[in-house]
């Protein structure tokens, strides 16, 4: 596929290194990338600084140009820019909007609704079941469901927006060329086939730390609205929410155990004025948003033999030992270990860091 010369502008443009606003500056003054390309280094200098001037004097490296210029020429990839009719309408309106965007995959999906799901890399079995039941639901709403591609809920999100009918966009913090983590790059193969990867960032950019804050802030002004599912205090997660919060996204929260490190985030932003949500119809009810018909029920489970009902009810919401599992539900050690693994078997409860168990409710 032939690249036109205007995406070509644009792709030399990033590879320059010149910022959005003085970038902004110099196409409000030539009109378009190729005239900004075309002009002097005096004429530049009366509409920006000096030095932003110079990066646009020697043109990138041939290697990296010719490289981007190949990428682009593969099916399914393509970039979209400023001014473009399908540039999403949501990103023209943050603070720091990126000039462009490399797609891989359904380029349309940027003119759809959106809706974004954030949370913890080290998320809980149970914190994962959410995000996916949540995004699944979200996205037979019509709802494209946006992440950033990370481990843990962000992966769940993925999986569950793609499962619906408006399929998910990842948006990464490294170049179209690579995947990070490198444990979601199957993950990353469907998402380019059924939904949508987008990235602000040259091919050949490493997944460096800086680059994840920007990353976040293109999740949330897609989006018409946050949620955050389990988060530490320190999670990058809030990040995403404050950030939607400054870009006048409503920001939704998912409550969990107070004696959970993966609840502190969410209930830190509901103090702050996070909207408390228990299912996914308390958004789309705060979005104004239809629900999707519902599909028939899936066929019952098969009753739990007695041991494995009396687990259940043991283990509540909150992780135990087994031990303490096994007294609550008045059953020998070696006979709750046995339904423990029944259960997980099932899906119905899982095993975490330390020995501990979880049960996992279907959302």
């Amino acid at each position: 596929m032939n690249v036109d010369s205007r995406v070509e502008a644009w792709a030399r443009l990033q590879l320059s290194g010149v910022a959005p606003r003085p970038l902004f500056e110099l196409l409000r003054a030539f009109g378009s990338p190729e005239s900004v390309l075309d002009t002097t280094h005096a004429q530049r200098c009366r509409h920006v600084e000096s030095k932003v001037a110079t990066l646009l004097d020697a043109p990138p490296e041939a290697n990296r140009v010719e490289a981007t210029l190949a990428w682009l020429r593969e099916p399914g990839h393509g970039l979209v820019a400023w001014g473009d009719p399908d540039f999403p309408q949501p990103l023209l309106e943050i603070g720091d909007s990126p000039p462009v965007l490399y797609c891989m995959g359904r380029r349309e999906l940027l003119m759809q609704p959106a809706f974004a799901i954030v949370g913890s890399r080290n998320a809980t079995p149970q914190g994962c079941a959410d995000a996916e039941a949540f995004a699944a639901a979200l996205s037979a709403a019509g709802l494209v469901i946006v992440s950033g591609l990370a481990l843990g809920i962000d992966a769940a999100a993925h999986r569950g927006g793609l499962s619906g009918s408006a399929s998910s966009i990842a948006v990464i913090g490294t170049g179209q060329d690579r995947v990070y983590p490198a444990r979601n790059c199957h993950l990353a193969h469907e998402l380019a086939a059924r939904g949508l990867v987008l990235s602000e960032f040259a091919l050949g950019t490493p997944p460096l730390k800086q680059n994840f804050p920007r990353r976040n802030r293109v999740v949330s002004g897609l989006a018409r609205g946050v949620l955050v599912v389990e988060a530490t205090l320190s999670s990058g997660s809030l990040i995403t929410a404050r950030l939607a919060g400054e870009q006048g996204r409503e920001v939704f929260a998912l409550p969990g155990s107070i004696h959970s490190p993966f609840s502190k985030g969410a209930h830190k932003l509901i103090r702050e004025g996070a909207k408390l949500v228990e299912t996914a119809q308390d958004i789309l009810d705060e979005l104004g948003i239809a629900a999707a018909p519902e599909t028939p029920a899936a066929a019952p489970m098969t009753q739990p033999r007695a041991a494995m009902r009396r687990i259940l009810r043991a283990l509540g919401h909150d992780p135990a030992e087994p031990g303490t599992v096994a007294a609550r539900a008045r059953l020998s050690l070696p006979d709750a270990l046995a339904a423990l693994t029944e259960l997980e078997i099932d899906g119905r409860v899982a095993s975490l860091p330390g020995g501990t168990w979880q049960r996992v409710d279907r959302t």
